[in-house]
């Protein structure tokens, strides 16, 4: 049992592991938002006098780089067996899974340029996918950047509801309604299905002729 004066400075509270920390941020961010995360919060969520959160963690970028650090522990993509297309698929049905649970995470990670780093299971995942592919070892990493990229764009979209609502528009004068209607009418599945099958033909088309397949 922790003494007084240990509760009183954070030290030695149970409740002040890295883990717990980074948990109930994130449950905060989950709820609110990022822009909804104090320490304060954290402190009141958690039970504790605010100063002794900053004995584990200085400020509020280093909650969020906690934060973030430990969603992309819980990205663990089933990439092996199959061909590399549907690797790749897999690959990106868990990504927008893991999104899709932490959307005002995703959301405020999207727009700092660390949002994946060479160590996250991400990138080893994807740059794995590519060298199985054929890729050229040189192009690995420059190829992972444009797919991540362009992954990425599509999970903004999709969560903010700029995908939907495009979908939704009228065609342009002179377009036939019909096919308003018909794209308006897919759904979401249908248009990450759209995406990901996009994402392979680009890859395939710009492999050496001798690994596309």
């Amino acid at each position: 049992m922790a003494t007084t004066g240990q509760a009183a400075s954070g030290r030695g509270d149970a409740r002040l592991t890295e883990k717990g920390i980074y948990t109930a941020a994130l449950r905060l961010v989950d709820a609110d938002g990022v822009g909804a995360l104090s320490m304060r919060k954290l402190a009141a969520v958690l039970g504790v006098n605010p100063m002794s959160l900053y004995h584990h963690v200085p400020n509020k970028a280093a909650l969020l780089r906690g934060i973030k650090n430990l969603v992309a522990a819980q990205f663990q993509p089933q990439v092996d067996g199959g061909t590399w297309q549907e690797q790749l698929h897999r690959f990106a049905t868990d990504f927008r899974a893991l999104a899709h649970r932490h959307p005002n995470l995703i959301v405020h990670s999207l727009a700092s340029p660390d949002f994946i780093e060479p160590e996250d299971p991400f990138w080893i995942g994807l740059t794995g996918i590519l060298t199985s592919a054929g890729v050229p070892a040189t192009e690995v990493a420059p190829v992972g950047a444009v797919l991540t990229s362009l992954f990425s764009g599509f999970l903004l979209a999709e969560i903010n509801g700029t995908l939907g609502r495009l979908a939704a528009m009228r065609p342009a004068p002179g377009r036939a309604e019909s096919t308003a209607a018909s794209r308006a009418g897919a759904d979401a599945n249908d248009r990450f299905e759209l995406a990901v099958q996009t994402l392979i033909a680009g890859l395939k088309a710009h492999l050496p002729p001798a690994t596309a397949r």
